[in-house]
């Protein structure tokens, strides 16, 4: 049987990675939905343009808010269409076709990123204008990103706050 000290280690330890696992996981869920969040709500405010305008307009802010060129990532930039096109339908009619649809392109979408070594949480962490600074906290953001540009409008966290309740920039809500 291991002595108090020894057994107040282990357990801190056992806490720690639990906390840690969780964090990540909450990272990575959070930032997926944060993402979801923002594209219906810009395909709402673009609902009523035609659907090859509408997409092109969200398409050129999210590859503008997640600072990649749409020439140098055009794998991207058409997963990214096709996403949108899946949000633009959903914001005219929520209906559960739709609702497959956009699954089917956010798995899609998915897996293009995963082919560039990288997620739809960690695009949204590491690149996007809308980070919630907490994000960085348990994943920092790799100081060799390529393309990464700086983000000013990154939350600044808070000393008076945990820092889960850290969120989005104002200009996101």
């Amino acid at each position: 049987m291991p002595h108090f000290v020894e057994e107040l280690r282990g357990d801190a330890e056992a806490a720690i990675a639990a906390m840690r696992h969780a964090a990540l996981a909450a990272r990575h869920v959070h930032a997926r939905a944060e993402l979801m969040r923002h594209m219906l709500t810009t395909a709402r405010k673009v609902a009523a343009k035609p659907k090859g305008e509408a997409v092109e307009t969200v398409v050129r802010e999210w590859m503008d808010a997640w600072n990649l060129d749409r020439h140098d990532w055009p794998h991207i930039a058409r997963e990214m269409e096709s996403f949108t096109a899946a949000f633009h339908d959903y914001a005219n009619d929520p209906s559960d076709a739709h609702d497959a649809a956009l699954r089917a392109t956010c798995t899609a979408l998915d897996q293009a990123l995963a082919r560039e070594g990288t997620s739809i949480s960690d695009q949204m962490a590491f690149r996007s204008q809308c980070a919630h600074g907490w994000w960085d906290l348990v994943a920092p953001t790799p100081v060799d990103l390529p393309g990464a540009k700086p983000r000013p409008s990154m939350p600044v966290l808070r000393p008076d706050a945990p820092f889960w309740d850290a969120g989005c920039a104002d200009f996101c809500r």
